[in-house]
């Protein structure tokens, strides 16, 4: 359910308090069952909602209108606040995800949706990642793996995420772009997507034209890409960064290779995230962030903790729904492959 503080808690409610949600999924919150009490409170839906607090996935009654909560009570409510960077809540955020992962490989449940975290709570607690990616990473043991962002027709997966733009430069090599773009190709698959076309980003502008503003291309892109297509897969690249996106805006490919973090998060953000003027609030977005490479299925939404509206009852669900419908399907998938 992500940091307690934040709104992770009211979208848990609020995606469970769909009826539909049910006919995707059988939903388990992994968190605090008295948190999730007080969000049901505070968000006071027209529909009664009750708790079924768990020790066991075994206990849960996957019943619209009872939600089941396995339950790590590590939050003490006598000092709890919404809206604000805890020790404690940074620990149970971090706690709630250790769970999950475990949950997964065991074959407890079939895949994980995690609602934000708060990276300086969680550091403040004594955990020093840099956020979901890299604790998935470190207790399922992958080494090789990458963040694919979605919004509708928009797929993009990173050369590299957070790291300086000097050290990005440094990874824009042959071996990782084939590694992430054999990622975002089996999960376009994994989509329902057949032979899906993927667009290679440029490093530099222009794709540096021919040398004139850069090496990368030559060196590292170009030969990438001739190896894909001598393959088999269906590659395009490289293409101009500052054209690409507005391509895969228009369903021209079905994803983006990005070679760095802004690269890939700018273009996204402008598509998902929009700003309501009139009254100062960012709309509802449905954006979401994958993490590939995994031995288990790990969705997120793809927007923060949100202490400015936290404990208020007006965040939206809208990206946790569209978390819970891409981890269904590639869910599905995974079923049918190991059938």
């Amino acid at each position: 359910m992500g940091d307690p503080a934040g709104i992770g808690p009211e979208i848990c409610v609020r995606s469970l308090a769909r009826k539909e949600t049910y006919s995707l999924c059988k939903p388990l919150v992994v968190g605090d069952a008295k948190i999730i009490s007080l969000a049901i409170d505070l968000l006071k839906l027209d529909q009664p909602l009750s708790v079924n607090a768990i020790a066991d996935v075994k206990e849960a009654k996957f019943e619209h209108g009872t939600i089941d909560v396995y339950d790590l009570d590590l939050i003490d409510l006598d000092t709890f606040k919404f809206g604000e960077v805890q020790v404690q809540c940074g620990n149970a955020a971090f706690q709630y995800v250790r769970k999950a992962i475990e949950l997964a490989m065991a074959d407890e449940v079939d895949g994980t949706c995690t609602a934000p975290l708060n990276k300086e709570a969680i550091h403040l607690a004594g955990h020093n990642y840099d956020g979901h990616t890299e604790i998935y990473a470190t207790f399922t043991n992958t080494k090789k793996y990458a963040m694919l962002l979605a919004d509708g027709p928009m797929r993009v997966i990173h050369v590299s995420t957070h790291v300086s733009l000097r050290e990005a430069c440094d990874r824009c090599k042959k071996e990782r772009i084939i590694e992430v773009y054999e990622l975002i190709d089996d999960a376009c698959r994994q989509f329902g997507i057949d032979n899906p076309h993927i667009a290679i980003a440029g490093l530099n502008p222009h794709c540096s034209e021919n040398g004139l503003f850069g090496w990368e291309e030559a060196k590292e892109i170009i030969p990438a890409v001739e190896e894909l297509k001598a393959r088999g897969f269906n590659v395009e690249g490289p293409v101009p960064p500052d054209s690409v996106f507005a391509k895969a805006k228009s369903g021209k490919y079905d994803g983006v290779v990005a070679q760095y973090h802004d690269q890939g998060h700018i273009p996204l953000k402008v598509v998902g995230f929009n700003w309501d003027a009139a009254t100062g609030k960012m709309l509802p977005q449905k954006g979401v962030n994958i993490t590939l490479g995994l031995p288990i299925i790990r969705v997120s939404v793809d927007h923060g903790t949100a202490f400015d509206v936290a404990g208020k009852g007006v965040a939206a669900e809208d990206a946790l729904i569209s978390s819970i419908e891409y981890a269904t399907k590639m869910a599905i998938t995974r079923r049918q492959r190991l059938a």
